[in-house]
Formats: structure tokens, C-alpha cells, sequence
């Protein structure tokens, strides 16, 4: 899921494709490229638009690196349907850029599938919004041994507040969940694993709490805090990547 929501994120259109032509660049003109590599100049054939505003003609170009089979060769691309994560060339409606170096994929039924489903979630009016970083972190103590409640406000991109909330009760397991607002919603959730409001949060959430975050001052309430905050990483659990090409 991770691999995919990286690829779509940044990219302004989604093409499925079908290879029609492609060309090995020299060495001198790509520049960047990892040993084992190649670059390519592909012509292909648009076969759908998932996502993106710009028009598309029925063919364009674009570059893609690809590694090189276990014998050193090239593969052979031609007629292989992909999927293109990309942005349009200014001033030049014939050519896409993709938006790294990998964002070329096999378009097989069940990654379409989950592509789609994963572009559906972003273009979605209240689509959880990208993390840039940890605003505010608070505990607070209650009446009863045990009792507590911790309240962590996200900075987002486009400005949104995030609040995520760990509530503990005598004898009760904690729990834990998000609001995609400001506001911290007492009925607030976990989101599912591999889902958009999940991704956000495993892939993008630093690894502990910044000290500076915290604004209790007292001991314990910094303590339980930090705590807090394991426990919510713990229950989001890895954020799995195997692309070996960003």
C-alpha cells in the first residue's frame, strides 16, 4: 500500500498505458542512473486516464529507468501495459514526466484495482491530509489512579489540524484514536490498516516524540506522554516500502 501511496500522492495524473516503442539512452544522457540500470525513451499508447485534469492524445513519450535483466540486458517493453505516475511537461501536451524514477508498474487487474481505490481515497473531499510534523503534545492526569488523557495536535499540509487523542482508564486497556480536525472527538478510532488516514500516520509520524512538543512541564505528565505516543506507533504498527528505486 505504502509503495503505491507514494507513487499516486505526488502525481497529477495516472496513465494506464500500453508500450509501443523504446529506446536505450547513453550513458551521457542519464545522467543519475545506478549501476544495473537503464534509461529509456518510451512511446506508448494511452489506454485510460485514471486520474489528472490535463488531456491526453493517444500517444506521448516519457523516460523511465528499468533494471537490467540477470543476463545485463535491457528488457524488452514492447505491447506490456503499465500504469505511469506522473505530471504533464509545460508546453508540451506530448510528453509526461513520471515522478520518480520507478513510477512505472505493471498494469495488472489487481494493482489497477488497488490503485484506483487508493486514488479514490486522496481525491476524496475530507481525505486525510499529508503530516508535515508534531505541533503539541499534552497529558493530563484525572481523578482516579490510572486515569489519564493524551491529546497530540499534527500539522498538516494545507494547514489542517490532526488531533490524536490516547485516553486511559482504571483496569481498561487504553485506547487510542484520530480526529481529522481540530477538534479531539472523545469517539474518535484507530484507522484501519492500509488505508489512506493509516498511511498518513505509520509512514509519515516521527519515530518518537519531540521533547519541545510537550507542553507539560512536571515529570510524569511528559512521561506519560511520550509513552502515549509509543503506544499509538505500536498499534499503527511498520510502514512496509520495497521500492527499490526512490
Amino acid at each position: 500500500y505504502a509503495d503505491l501511496a507514494d507513487l499516486a500522492d505526488p502525481a497529477v495524473m495516472v496513465v494506464k498505458a500500453q508500450i509501443r516503442k523504446q529506446s536505450t539512452l547513453a550513458p551521457e544522457q542519464s545522467p543519475g542512473l545506478r549501476p544495473g540500470w537503464a534509461r529509456l525513451y518510451v512511446e506508448a499508447r494511452t489506454l485510460a486516464l485514471l486520474t489528472g485534469k490535463s488531456a491526453m492524445g493517444e500517444s506521448f513519450k516519457y523516460l523511465v529507468d528499468v533494471r537490467l535483466d540477470a543476463r545485463g540486458k535491457v528488457p524488452k517493453l514492447k505491447k506490456r501495459e503499465v500504469l505511469l505516475f506522473a505530471v504533464p511537461v509545460a508546453g508540451r501536451p506530448a510528453e509526461i514526466q513520471l515522478v520518480d524514477v520507478d513510477a512505472q508498474i505493471p498494469a495488472d487487474p489487481a494493482t489497477e484495482a488497488r490503485v484506483r481505490s487508493i486514488l479514490t481515497e486522496m481525491a476524496s473531499p475530507d481525505a486525510p491530509p499529508g503530516i508535515t510534523g508534531i505541533r503539541d503534545a499534552l497529558s493530563v492526569a484525572g481523578n482516579l489512579a490510572g486515569e489519564s488523557e493524551t491529546q497530540l495536535f499534527l500539522d498538516s499540509k494545507g494547514g489542517a489540524s490532526i488531533a490524536l487523542s490516547v485516553i486511559r482508564r482504571p483496569g481498561m486497556a487504553p485506547e487510542w484514536g484520530v480526529s481529522w480536525t481540530e477538534l479531539v472527538d472523545q469517539a474518535a478510532r484507530p484507522p484501519q490498516r492500509d488505508t489512506l488516514g493509516w498511511y498518513r500516520l505509520a509512514c509519515f509520524l516521527p519515530e518518537s516524540l519531540p521533547p519541545e512538543a510537550i507542553l507539560s512541564r512536571d515529570g510524569a505528565s511528559r512521561v506519560r506522554a511520550a509513552e502515549d505516543y509509543r503506544l499509538i506507533l505500536r498499534e499503527l504498527g511498520t510502514c512496509p516500502r520495497s521500492r527499490s528505486g526512490a
